[in-house]
């Protein structure tokens, strides 16, 4: 079955226009404050609607992702928390001991999406030095330490970066957090194989996205792994593929051009490879930016990170999940403007036209709970 998560929009708040962050780029404006009033709502709508997880951003320019994820754990229920956390900025130990203590007074609720960090300034900001290669080299190392320490009594590592003597973690934590991995560099790739058990791409046209695939699956063989592949897209789904695709438009339209201009400037210095691929679906212009059937662009124009949607009805867009399933994608991590909108389109618009078609199912029992009809099924039965 195919697994949906969905996002908090930490990164300076929310609203009804693309907000910015991540990637060195301040955020944007935002009507609505990333508080937890206002983020408990959006962790209970997904909740609601069948979402799995909720992915919670990491870096200078968000709120920090364990503090904001351990007081929302306690405004919901069953929704898990994707923590985004970075290798070098705490040390293995209290990472794993951290992990440990979530999952005891979560009940087992987090994943940990691990995130190396492609910007040398803002890395610079943490008091991290090491360039982008030392820091691949470092991850490799920190998640060895991490995951040993999870299994096992006693654990010694002396790494190039990283060293642990006799290290004993009282707080192992049950369930063992799975780990979410991305990057599109051949560094990321070998750290990915070795160590991840969900590899995470940006939402790309799908023959990239099977190209990635087919390169991640080879490396894992060469360690003896297998690994589940994750999704990373916007969405704007609504009744018809017409009221989606104006929806689109207004979120790039009136939008000075010399903003997307200054955007895509800081754009382009970035040191990730996953952002040069973004870069190059729009090329930084508003013309085109339908890069495959349903899929936009134009959130890359003002965004850093995950810069492409899926667009169109509630059909068009399970259609297209289904294409990228078919590859091998076998979770999506989601998000709109607004997200607590967002959550309940994409929740009661397609999440029930995929549970028809039998690729998803609600986490939660269905005892008690009302049973979305899709909206395709709701219009026949009013005709």
């Amino acid at each position: 079955m195919l697994k949906f998560h969905w996002f908090l929009p930490t990164n300076g708040g929310d609203g009804r226009h693309i907000v910015g962050g991540g990637h060195g780029m301040g955020p944007g404006p935002a009507g609505r404050p990333a508080d937890v009033p206002y983020l408990g709502q959006v962790a209970r709508a997904a909740e609601a609607q069948g979402f799995d997880a909720a992915l919670t951003p990491t870096g200078a320019w968000c709120e920090d992702a364990w503090l904001s994820t351990a007081m929302l754990s306690q405004v919901s229920e069953r929704l898990r928390f994707l923590v985004a956390l970075r290798p070098g900025l705490v040390s293995p130990f209290l990472a794993a001991q951290m992990a440990g203590t979530f999952q005891q007074l979560t009940g087992g609720r987090l994943l940990l999406n691990v995130v190396t960090g492609g910007e040398d300034h803002e890395q610079r900001m943490y008091g991290d030095f090491e360039d982008k290669e030392a820091r691949y080299e470092r991850c490799a190392e920190f998640l060895e330490i991490v995951t040993r320490l999870w299994r096992e009594d006693a654990v010694t590592v002396e790494g190039k970066h990283l060293q642990v003597a006799d290290a004993t973690l009282l707080q192992r934590p049950d369930p063992l957090p799975e780990i979410y991995f991305g990057g599109s560099s051949p560094a990321a790739g070998r750290v990915a194989a070795k160590y991840a058990d969900v590899y995470l791409t940006w939402g790309e046209p799908p023959a990239a996205v099977a190209e990635k695939i087919a390169w991640i699956r080879e490396l894992a063989a060469e360690e003896g792994r297998e690994v589940r592949f994750g999704i990373r897209m916007h969405t704007i789904t609504r009744d018809t593929s017409e009221e989606a695709w104006a929806e689109a438009r207004r979120l790039i339209e009136g939008v000075d051009p010399e903003t997307i201009r200054t955007v895509q400037e800081g754009l382009r210095r970035s040191g990730s490879e996953g952002q040069r691929r973004m870069l190059e679906l729009h090329g930084g212009s508003t013309d085109d930016l339908e890069i495959h059937p349903n899929v936009w662009a134009g959130v890359g124009l003002l965004r850093g990170g995950a810069g492409t949607a899926l667009v169109g009805s509630h059909e068009e867009v399970a259609d297209r999940i289904q294409e990228y399933a078919d590859l091998g994608i076998e979770e999506f991590v989601l998000s709109a403007y607004p997200h607590l909108e967002g959550a309940y389109w994409f929740g009661e618009g397609v999440l029930p036209i995929l549970a028809e078609r039998g690729v998803w199912e609600h986490p939660a029992p269905a005892t008690g709970r009302t049973q979305s009809v899709p909206f395709a099924a709701a219009g026949k039965a009013a005709s």
